[in-house]
């Protein structure tokens, strides 16, 4: 059973697999880094001195009682919120991703060869309806003569 796991897991496309989630992890903490360290700050900013992530609704107070400054100061105090301000990072994360994804498969869609449709190098006789040549003028099977196909 160790040869087939072993067999099952050195397969092409388990390695691919397995070194696409090692990247998309990595470019998931790189984006995740984009959007709270470098897109969100000079947004929040422009709305008003805005945190996204500070941004939440207390559904039950904590023990001690609030109003809470921020997420972090809610959630020590045992506070249960909705938390729709990390949800909002949450999506504009995806929509990276979603976004980067899509360049990538478009590029990847791009450098492959369109298929060359088939060239017609026969044609088919009025007569008896067999195969001939493209630019026969008589039928080898019936011989008949054939028009030569213009264009």
């Amino acid at each position: 059973m160790l040869k087939e796991f072993k067999k099952f897991a050195m397969r092409g496309n388990v390695v691919d697999m397995a070194v696409g989630i090692i990247i998309g992890a990595a470019f998931g903490a790189i984006v995740g880094s984009f959007v709270n360290d470098v897109l969100m700050p000079p947004l929040g900013l422009l709305l008003g001195s805005v945190d996204f992530s500070n941004l939440f609704i207390i559904l039950k107070e904590g023990i001690a009682p609030g109003p809470y400054a921020s997420l972090a100061e809610a959630q020590k105090a045992g506070a249960v919120s909705i938390n729709y301000g990390v949800f909002i990072n949450v999506i504009i994360r995806f929509i990276i991703v979603a976004f980067a994804m899509f360049l990538l498969i478009r590029a990847i869609n791009r450098l492959k060869e369109p298929e060359a449709a088939p060239v017609a190098d026969t044609k088919t006789c009025p007569f008896c309806l067999s195969n001939v040549a493209l630019h026969a003028t008589r039928c080898p099977f019936c011989t008949s003569e054939i028009e030569i196909e213009k264009g």
